[in-house]
Parts: C-alpha cells; sequence; structure tokens
C-alpha cells in the first residue's frame, strides 16, 4: 500500500548571489533590503534548483518535491519557472539564472557567493540544530485518497495525529513546527502526516469529514506496521486523537493531548456573540487566503501565537499559505466547528496527558479543562503561556517536553 518514495532534508540554507539573497529558513527571497513576494510553490521551485546548482533537475524531480508526486499538468511547472525567473528579472531568452534542459527540466546558473551554509549567529544561544533526517512515504486511505507520512527518529514510537497547516517537506525547518519535529524525534520513532487536503497528501478530495480524519489515521499506522503506541494530538488533531484511541483502544498505550477541545466553535457557541464569532472565523479564511495580503491572515497568527515575535507571525503566515488551499482553509475551519468527541471522551482507556496554555486566546483553558473531566484516568497541566501552538523559545516548551517524556517513560 506504501510508496518507496523518501526525502531527507538539507540543513537550513542562506544562499546569496549577485544582489540577492535566498533565506529557506525565514522563506525569503530579497533583492538587497527589499523582500521580493513570490507563491509558495514558486518559491518552493527555485529553492529545489539553486539548493542543486551542481546539476540539472528533472521535471519529474520538481513534481515530486514541490507537488509531492500529485498529478498536475506540465503547465504548472511552466508557469511556475516563469514566475521565477520573473522575481529574478531573468526570461527565458536570457536564462542568465535558470538554464532550461530541453525536454527534461532545469537548472540553475547563476554564481554563488559562497556555500550556502547559514552564517552563524553572533549569540551561540540562537543556533538552530539541524532537523532530523526524516523519511517521507505516501499510502492511500480507504477511499483511495494519497496520505504523506514522515518518519524521523529512532527509539520508540510516537505517532502524531494529524492537525491543520502542516507540510511534511517544509514543518522540519519551519519555525512554527520545526521545534515540534526535532525535539519528538529525540527519543522517539515519530511518525507524522498530512492529513487530507493539506501538505503533501491530496488537495483535491472529496469526502472531507471527521470521520475520514480519522480513518486516515487508521490507514497511516498500517503503513508503518505499529501495533501498539502512543499517541499526541495537537489543537483539533486532538479530537481525531480521542476518536481513534476510543475506537482502537488495544493499540493506544498512552494519549497525550496539547491545546485540544472535544467541541468545535459552533457546537460550544452558547450566544449571539460566540456564534457570530465562529461565523466571522469562516469569513477570514475565505478572504485572508484567497488574497494575497497578509493583514487577514495575520488574524489567525494573532490567535495561535499571540506571543510570538514578528518572525514567529511571518512564519506563520508562511506556513499558512503554503500547506493548503482557500477553498481548504474554509472546508477545513467548517469541519473543525461541528467538531464533538464528547461521548468518545468516555470511551478512552488508555492514561491521559493534557497539556493546554493558560491564556490560550485560540482554545481557551475551560475546554482543556472540559477534556480532563470527561476523559477517564486524565491529568491536566497548565502551562505558563498565551500561545495556542507553543514556539521553540518560550519556557513553556520546555515543560511541555519534561511532562510528556516523564508521561511516556512509564
Amino acid at each position: 500500500m506504501t510508496s518507496a518514495d523518501s526525502a531527507l532534508s538539507p540543513p537550513t540554507r542562506v544562499w546569496r548571489w549577485d544582489d540577492f539573497v535566498l533565506d529557506v529558513g525565514c522563506y525569503e527571497l530579497r533583492r538587497g533590503d527589499t523582500v521580493i513576494r513570490v507563491e509558495p510553490q514558486v518559491f518552493d521551485v527555485l529553492a529545489h534548483l539553486v539548493g542543486n546548482h551542481g546539476r540539472f533537475v528533472s521535471k519529474e524531480e520538481l513534481f515530486d518535491t514541490v507537488w509531492g508526486g500529485r498529478f498536475v499538468g506540465e503547465a504548472a511547472l511552466t508557469s511556475r519557472i516563469k514566475a521565477v525567473r520573473r522575481a529574478l528579472g531573468d526570461d527565458g531568452e536570457a536564462q542568465r539564472y535558470i538554464r532550461t534542459v530541453r525536454g527534461r527540466g532545469y537548472q540553475f546558473v547563476g554564481r554563488l557567493l559562497d556555500d550556502g551554509t547559514a552564517p552563524a549567529p553572533a549569540d551561540a544561544s540562537e543556533l538552530v540544530p539541524e532537523p532530523p533526517r526524516q523519511h517521507i512515504a505516501f499510502t492511500r486511505a480507504a477511499d483511495g485518497v494519497r496520505l504523506a507520512y514522515g518518519v524521523s527518529g529512532d527509539g520508540r514510537p510516537l505517532v502524531r495525529a494529524a492537525n491543520w497547516m502542516t507540510h511534511l517537506g517544509y514543518d522540519i525547518e519551519s519555525p512554527v513546527w520545526r521545534h515540534w519535529v526535532r525535539d519528538m524525534s529525540l527519543r522517539h520513532k515519530f511518525v507524522r502526516y498530512d492529513e487530507r487536503g493539506c501538505g503533501l497528501s491530496d488537495w483535491e478530495v472529496g469526502a472531507f469529514t471527521f470521520d475520514d480524519w480519522v480513518t486516515d489515521l487508521e490507514s497511516v499506522v498500517e503503513a508503518v506496521g505499529l501495533e501498539r503506541f502512543p499517541l499526541l494530538g495537537v489543537s483539533q488533531g486532538g479530537a481525531v486523537a480521542v476518536a481513534y484511541a476510543a475506537r482502537h483502544p488495544d493499540r493506544v498505550t498512552r494519549l497525550v493531548l496539547c491545546g485540544a477541545y472535544a467541541r468545535g466553535r459552533v457546537v460550544r457557541a452558547m450566544n449571539d456573540d460566540e456564534k457570530r464569532a465562529a461565523a466571522l472565523d469562516l469569513d477570514l479564511a475565505r478572504v485572508g487566503w484567497g488574497r494575497d495580503d497578509p493583514a487577514f491572515r495575520q488574524v489567525f497568527a494573532a490567535q495561535f501565537l499571540p506571543d510570538g515575535t514578528r518572525a514567529d507571525w511571518a512564519a506563520f503566515d508562511q506556513l499558512q499559505r503554503r500547506t493548503t488551499s482557500p477553498e481548504n482553509a474554509v472546508r477545513f475551519l467548517e469541519e473543525f466547528a461541528h467538531i464533538d468527541v464528547r461521548d468518545q471522551c468516555g470511551q478512552v482507556r488508555c492514561p491521559t496527558l493534557i497539556l493546554h496554555s493558560r491564556d490560550d486566546h485560540r482554545v481557551p483553558m475551560r475546554y482543556g479543562e472540559e477534556l480532563a473531566a470527561l476523559i477517564p484516568d486524565a491529568r491536566l497541566v497548565a502551562l505558563s503561556s498565551n500561545n495556542h501552538l507553543l514556539t521553540g523559545a518560550e519556557p513553556a516548551w520546555r515543560v511541555f517536553c519534561d511532562e510528556v517524556e516523564t508521561f511516556l517513560a512509564v
């Protein structure tokens, strides 16, 4: 059921040529002091070509890397190449930076000013460790949708139920998710996947329901060949993890939930203000993802990372644009809003650790408390944070990691 495709992520790079800087870690293309705005797939094409400047890159390799092997017409790649050239002030006639290898692929031919290694920060404490090596492969869901999953690290398994806005090929370097992948891979064989409609998994899918997400988790577990394992659920992935654990009590040894909830925004809306807020969430997604204007998407950044730095918000904005389409963003939020796993919570039979930011702006603490009251043998830990998604720099992240490792070591 799986394919043998694999990918190893390179270290974060900063490439320089002429007056251009391509900063893969910050997901930025700059010319002098000016940031050149390009679409996510255009950036990915350029980054892959520059990162492999010593050789030509076949069209098939670009399809696999940028589109995750999804079937797209050659016109899609041609348009991205044109956009890359346009961003660099190049064209198909001059080919100063991007050379066409007729009928086969493309090669970056600009003269790099260094070896591409990101310069060391002045303060050694700011060093970002290299990402762990990961293997990316694909499997099919019960209805035929292709799902991408990644495995990194060694040791006892730890599976993370998919949550919104992930991209296996990008998360390992993204400031939003890289510390999750890095630290969970230190002591575990960490298994994660992109849910349908997101990342490297199929975007154009018919079914898009909560039950599909649960069966997708079942498909990934079967593909990896796991029998018994602890399960991690973050944000809406927590509800998927709860439903899976209730359905498969013989497989889930321990359950870890972070920023999770049993009821979506529509289900838990008790008054007109809460109902209007839930509707506004959908309207912002319809407008924000469909326009090249970060102002709308920053509303989500302010909810998910209220204490994040400007760089954190920029990284979150790129994550939103890169991981899914505007149409799917709305579909995700519509389904999230109607989640209700209160009945499944009572069926969970394994020890459960619930961690929740005390001042979470996206999912208030009271919904973490509700989970703890509904799930038998659950323990709740309040984290000193305002963020829905913990950042790697805040003290609450280290508390989270220590609590999880202590809980899983039993």
